[in-house]
């Protein structure tokens, strides 16, 4: 390469001088103007804290009274001041979930523990159901109504693979009683 031809390169520079910035409008760039004078900033009163929090008249709330056992992460030294008691932890998914406490909230065992324990918290409620004489409309729960309206394929497939497995599960029950019992 020549040096003629290093030299007629162009040579691009960003304008880092926040005065010259200041005073050049871009509105189709999300987020432009973020780093100005705050007096140029139309966001600024709403970036403030507003006066209704700014003198409160306490330190921190009261504390609940706590009735029930109520988890909270391994990470910080007691619960918050406010909790939800609605679903305290019981049966086996209440067991999954201080199982899942006992690890901290970046551990993927945490989180994964919980979601089982959701699942398994189902199952509970289903049996709980049938157990007071409640059986549940689980077409209904599981919103058979609108994936029928809305995704027609879908619930089609579904239904298939139900009905698959279900004539799988009676097809083999039917064939283990016809099966005669061997003796010794």
């Amino acid at each position: 390469m020549s040096s003629t031809a290093i030299d007629k390169t162009p040579i691009y520079t960003e304008n880092t001088d926040p005065l010259s910035r200041q005073f050049s409008h871009h509105p189709d760039v999300h987020g432009w103007g973020a780093d100005l004078d705050p007096v140029n900033r139309p966001a600024i009163p709403k970036e403030r804290t507003p006066p209704r929090l700014a003198n409160v008249h306490w330190d921190k709330p009261s504390a609940q009274p706590q009735h029930v056992r109520v988890l909270h992460s391994n990470e910080r030294p007691g619960i918050t001041p406010i909790f939800g008691t609605s679903t305290p932890p019981s049966g086996v998914s209440g067991k999954m979930r201080e199982l899942a406490f006992r690890f901290s909230e970046n551990d993927m065992r945490h989180w994964l523990i919980l979601l089982a324990a959701d699942r398994v918290n189902v199952g509970e409620g289903l049996l709980s159901d049938l157990a007071h004489g409640h059986i549940p409309n689980l077409f209904a729960e599981m919103g058979g109504r609108a994936e029928w309206r809305h995704n027609r394929a879908g619930f089609v497939r579904k239904a298939l693979v139900v009905s698959a497995v279900a004539a799988a599960a009676v097809y083999l029950m039917r064939r283990r009683r016809a099966e005669p019992l061997e003796r010794d």
